[in-house]
């Protein structure tokens, strides 16, 4: 894909414990494209999550390329993740002995190039381009709600205005009027911010409220891709027992209603 912000081929991820062998991808490709809000489903063990941290340049496949804005994310950690990539992290990974403005600031503060005046103002644009007032920036995370905690995570993922975000779970552990209200910021904020997202989640509401593609990891491999519309009828057991199954139907309902045209 000549457009790929990020671009993975043949990759295969192995874990070994002892005597013990773990395939967790082999022969995995995937391209995203610049814009694109792509969502990973798959299973427990499909290597969701670990997928995000290779991308982030976290951790390295045993085998294959993954090439993050036209270059190694092997390289990521060299030159400094967050200037490229920013990662929500699921639990929101916030510095409990920082404040909130603190945690946001943090990326800027370790570059050690800019004076702590404008450090101080990105950080108090960002805190209220996640919807929190500038009142909560001395606040402790041990003081913020759990969709406050989100925010001032996201705020902190987008200090460096990078054109790449990652999402684990962003909406685990909210309510659904929180999980709502989130899904709506990070809609506006890939519009507005024209962002290109990697989402993990296993929500079918946050799936469907934000997607306009989706891959699904089985079998090691991504088994298929697309509008979502397209992925629901590709006959394979895991979409069908994930999608169709009890727990999706009332995001069918939703589907249903506001069909998606992508």
């Amino acid at each position: 894909m000549d457009d790929a912000i990020v671009d993975i081929r043949k990759l295969s991820t192995v874990f070994t414990n002892g005597d013990k062998r773990a395939v967790i991808h082999k022969d995995l490709d995937l391209s995203i494209a610049r814009g694109e809000f792509l969502s990973l489903v798959g299973g427990s063990g499909s290597g969701k999550t670990v997928l995000l941290r290779q991308i982030l340049g976290l951790e390295q496949p045993s085998e294959g390329e993954i090439t993050v804005l036209g270059k190694p994310a092997s390289e990521l950690g060299k030159q400094g993740a967050a200037r490229r990539v920013g990662m929500l992290f699921q639990q929101g990974a916030l510095f409990s002995a920082f404040t909130v403005l603190e945690n946001i600031a943090f990326p800027l503060r370790e570059l050690k190039t800019l004076p702590l005046p404008l450090i101080h103002e990105a950080a108090m644009v960002k805190l209220q381009m996640v919807g929190l007032d500038p009142e909560h920036a001395d606040k402790m995370p041990s003081d913020l709600s759990g969709g406050m905690v989100k925010r001032v995570s996201l705020a902190r993922a987008l200090i460096m205005d990078p054109p790449l975000l990652l999402l684990d779970e962003p909406t685990a552990g909210l309510d659904p009027e929180a999980s709502d209200s989130f899904c709506a910021l990070l809609r506006s904020l890939h519009h507005n911010m024209e962002l290109t997202v990697v989402m993990v989640t296993h929500d079918l509401d946050t799936l469907f409220e934000l997607s306009t593609r989706i891959a699904v990891l089985a079998d090691q491999k991504v088994i298929v891709s697309g509008a979502p519309k397209d992925v629901l009828v590709f006959p394979h057991p895991f979409i069908k027992n994930f999608f169709l199954g009890e727990r999706g139907q009332r995001a069918m309902e939703l589907l249903r209603e506001y069909p998606f045209t992508v």
